[in-house]
């Protein structure tokens, strides 16, 4: 029989909406700040402190590392536009993974109101629906690139204005549209979109598709820059205000790495696909990158639980579970790294195992990995009970 999964909700909201972050706010305020008399056994502010600025340091070193290969995929997406062929293709394609390896671990950084969730709509939106943007399978006049009566210029405004225009899956910017104009739709069950190099030659409107793969590059970077820029330490105005209540920092951090574990990647990413079958549930599904965001958003998830970070040195949320229960930290630490080692064993790529017949080995280990994800999420949730924390996973 397959797994049942608690903690799967079809209907989950994608992104959390300007609405509902509102609300969250509120109630990680309710959540975490009290006077010295009702704190009960909540961080004392000092250690709280020493962990958020931890984080925060944290944030920042990550966001950069983000913007670095970012700027490197940009330089060899322009190489490809200059001499479109398959050797430039291929580096550009390599640029964009190396670059997405190193924003998937920043995803823990979300779900609480912070400055990444003004814009994470135009960075990382999916499911995408290819036709908007480009042409498909059946359709070689689809999209806005090849709309030239709708849009006779492809500009940053039309790219922008247009994502989710009419729809959550209309998606024109950010890591999928760029992934979508690199590799094509996937057709393959075995391997990734094949868009070959003369699409940017000699193919119907190949300049328009260059001119749209530069500009959402560009915006992409120009994004990823907005939100690192609100954690510097010099200026940065999110830190200050995070910093301001080390409390309701801490809660912060909690949410992040809980909603990622328990509701977004166990089941929106996850467990919906592995339900479903469909590679259009499927997260990078051009590139078939999707393992390692997998990987990655549980590497995000341990950097931030351990403050675990090149550079980066402080206490960490970890550290204050240990001082109050010794068990939990430990047992913890061993699921995170448990779960991280499942994902880097995946016997097939994602959409290999959504696929696979019921009883398979590779069904079965995308079963367990969310399962055992489930466990995490609630194991973060005791985090949240051992510290006296008042705060949900929902997303």
């Amino acid at each position: 029989m397959p797994p049942t999964f608690e903690k799967l909700r079809r209907d989950t909201a994608r992104r959390v909406t300007s609405a509902t972050l509102l609300v969250l706010t509120a109630g990680l305020v309710l959540g975490a700040c009290g006077s010295d008399d009702d704190e009960g056994s909540k961080p004392a502010r000092a250690d709280a402190a020493a962990v958020a600025t931890t984080y925060a340091d944290l944030v920042l070193a990550s966001y950069d590392a983000s913007v670095d290969s970012a700027g490197t995929m940009q330089r060899s997406i322009e190489q490809l536009l200059d001499k479109p062929d398959k050797a430039t293709l291929a580096a550009a394609r390599k640029a964009w993974i190396s670059a997405r390896d190193d924003y998937v671990p920043t995803e823990p950084f979300r779900f609480y109101g912070g400055p990444i969730e003004e814009v994470e709509g135009q960075i990382n939106a999916w499911p995408m629906d290819e036709a908007y943007v480009d042409y498909v399978s059946g359709n070689r006049r689809a999209g806005i690139v090849n709309d030239t009566k709708g849009h006779p210029k492809i500009t940053p405004e039309v790219i922008v204005e247009a994502n989710e225009q009419g729809g959550e899956t209309n998606i024109s910017t950010g890591w999928h549209a760029i992934e979508f104009l690199l590799w094509g739709q996937d057709r393959s069950k075995n391997g990734p979109g094949a868009r070959p190099a003369s699409d940017y030659t000699s193919a119907p409107n190949a300049k328009r598709r260059a001119q749209y793969l530069r500009l959402a590059t560009n915006q992409l970077l120009a994004d990823l820059v907005s939100v690192r820029d609100k954690w510097a330490k010099q200026g940065g105005a999110f830190r200050v205000a995070f910093l301001a209540d080390p409390q309701r920092a801490v809660t912060r951090i909690l949410r992040g790495i809980g909603a990622l574990t328990a509701t977004e990647l166990s089941g929106e990413r996850m467990a919906v696909a592995y339900e479903s079958g469909d590679q259009e549930d499927e997260h990078s599904c051009f590139s078939d990158n999707t393992n390692a965001d997998v990987v990655n958003d549980i590497k995000g998830i341990r950097n931030v639980y351990l403050a675990d970070f090149p550079g980066v040195s402080g206490p960490s949320l970890d550290s204050l579970v240990a001082d109050r229960d010794p068990e939990l930290s430990k047992e913890l630490r061993a699921q995170i790294d448990r779960n991280l080692a499942e994902a880097q064993a995946f016997p097939a790529t994602f959409e290999t195992m959504i696929a696979a017949p019921e009883d398979s080995p590779e069904r079965e280990a995308l079963g367990d990995a969310i399962e055992d994800l489930e466990e995490q999420g609630d194991m973060l949730e005791d985090v949240a009970e051992e510290l006296d924390i008042k705060v949900g996973f929902e997303v």
